[in-house]
């Protein structure tokens, strides 16, 4: 089904002096390379379909009862942990077994080789998984689907136009100055909090705070407009913004989970629609206020510069309604990874001295006197990549991605699977297995550095400490569905943690308990994260 605004008229900015950058496949970027597609092909044993009569199907998987889900979750305490369900139901299941709970039926996969078959034959349009309420949401205000929601070619041709700025280096780079008007910000707010805690050091919840500059980077990018999300008093406007996201994705997991009969009478409906049209509205008002501002730059007969939003505008490829609803949407996925990668980061840099010496040691041989590092700059801090590849290791964004293959059938493991089946990728139990990363509870950075040992130390790194398979890893999905935002996201998470490491020496705060991570849909932090901040000479 296409678009409700397929056929709405197209916002035309021709007088813009932009042209439009030439059509790329879409996620033609992140595809692995050829070695990733090779190994993956390797271990893709499948065979043909003269055979499949001697291949299983979904009912002969093993897996868990819905009452034995319903224990691990409600009375072992799974609940807001499902991410360690994953590690629990591998051990007794194997690598791939069936769950089912509410409206839910999934095909678990908890191995590199069978994720990397998964996406191997997820053919062009893959979805990540269905979201009916979604969808109701989009239909009952005439909205246009965007690229949550819409399938196919025309999923396809959103994702096209999204692509090309996003996903380019070369194009993300001039993204950077924003940025770093954003970090510095970042490091005034921390300034002001540690001046208003009774040790003078102490920034109190620090994912927070993390999250106002990661929701202050991307909407500076995407929005072109600074919505004052770390000044001390925040706008009113973006105080609502924020209230809506939060209350959309936190409604998201139970409207889902509820038929559509019980709409009328259960509250969660009535809420998710109104936190929906908050982010609706407060979106388009900062899009429509950008618009005019740059119509009348035009009329003036000045160049109308701007970032994101200014291309997409120019590049006619979009109709208003989908233009709406994709800058929305990529503000959704834009905040959470880099506020709590960074949180993770922060948190393990204040409990290993090591690291973080080692850390501020690259940062200052690469920018001296604190200056501000270029893109340039970056990509001689291999241990600062490092760094955030190993948060990302132990706490994937995103514990679990869904590939919903709706084009054909699929052979995993030997099993037969129809159209339509709902595939969830275990990429935490992955992350945390052992066969693949020595160790792997530990923060170690320098498994990602090709000739170092476990200590931090030159010479000959230990055997399988840095050589995984390259599906074990994947923070940011892979193919033509994975992250569009990745590159910023990076770079947001580059430029503010070198920075921080410029100007302060992290610790823990006196007495703090180990913090664990916890699932809502997501995986943050279960307890606030409180950090002291103490500034170097």
């Amino acid at each position: 089904m296409g678009s409700p605004a397929a056929a709405a008229r197209p916002l035309r900015l021709s007088a813009l002096c932009a042209r439009t950058l030439p059509a790329t496949r879409a996620g033609a970027e992140l595809r692995p390379g050829a070695s990733v597609a090779v190994l993956a092909r390797r271990d893709l044993n499948v065979q043909t379909t003269a055979e499949t009569g001697k291949l299983k199907s979904i009912h002969d998987l093993p897996g868990p009862s819905v009452s034995t889900t319903l224990y691990w979750l409600f009375v072992k305490g799974y609940a807001d942990k499902s991410h360690l369900m994953q590690g629990l139901q591998k051990s007794l299941f194997g690598p791939i077994w069936r769950s089912r709970f509410g409206p839910f039926d999934l095909v678990n996969v908890a191995s590199p080789e069978l994720i990397a078959q998964v996406i191997q034959q997820e053919g062009r349009y893959p979805v990540r998984a269905e979201l009916p309420h979604w969808k109701e949401y989009r239909e009952l205000r005439g909205q246009a689907y965007g690229l949550h929601v819409d399938t196919g070619p025309e999923w396809y041709r959103i994702r096209s136009a999204l692509n090309p700025k996003m996903l380019k280096l070369r194009e993300v780079s001039a993204f950077a100055p924003i940025i770093h008007q954003v970090v510095g910000d970042l490091i005034q707010r921390i300034e002001l909090l540690r001046s208003q805690s009774p040790d003078r050091d102490t920034v109190s919840d620090l994912a927070s705070e993390l999250y106002k500059f990661g929701f202050e980077g991307i909407s500076s990018i995407l929005f072109e407009t600074r919505l004052g999300c770390l000044q001390e008093e925040i706008p009113q406007d973006t105080l609502r913004f924020i209230a809506a996201v939060n209350n959309m994705l936190t409604l998201s997991d139970m409207v889902v989970l509820f038929p559509r009969w019980s709409r009328s009478i259960l509250p969660f409906w009535k809420r998710f629609v109104q936190a929906w049209d908050d982010l609706f509205d407060v979106a388009k008002t900062l899009i429509d206020r950008r618009m005019a501002e740059i119509e009348a730059q035009v009329h003036r007969g000045e160049p109308a510069d701007g970032m994101y939003l200014t291309y997409l505008l120019s590049s006619d490829k979009l109709t208003r309604a989908e233009l709406y609803i994709s800058i929305t949407e990529l503000l959704l996925g834009g905040v959470d990874t880099t506020s709590n990668t960074l949180s993770w980061t922060l948190y393990h840099l204040a409990r290993d001295p090591r690291v973080q010496d080692r850390l501020h040691r690259e940062v200052s041989s690469v920018c001296p006197d604190r200056r501000e590092p270029t893109t340039d700059d970056l990509n001689r801090m291999p241990y600062l990549k490092a760094v955030i590849k190993e948060t990302l290791r132990l706490y994937p964004v995103v514990p679990g991605n869904g590939r919903f293959v709706s084009e054909n059938e699929v052979i995993v493991n030997n099993y037969w699977f129809p159209k339509k089946t709902q595939f969830h990728l275990c990429h935490y139990a992955v992350c945390h297995d052992e066969a693949q990363f020595v160790d792997a509870e530990r923060f170690i950075p320098e498994r990602w550095l090709r000739a170092e040992t476990p200590d931090g130390g030159g010479g000959r790194a230990v055997p399988g400490l840095y050589q995984h398979h390259p599906y074990s890893f994947i923070p940011f999905g892979v193919g033509v569905r994975a992250c569009v935002g990745k590159r910023v996201a990076e770079m947001e998470m580059y430029f503010a943690l070198s920075r921080l490491m410029q100007h302060y020496e992290v610790h823990p705060e006196d007495g703090a308990p180990t913090v664990e991570p916890k699932t809502r849909t997501l995986l943050i932090p279960a307890k606030p994260i409180n950090l002291r901040f103490l500034p170097r000479a």
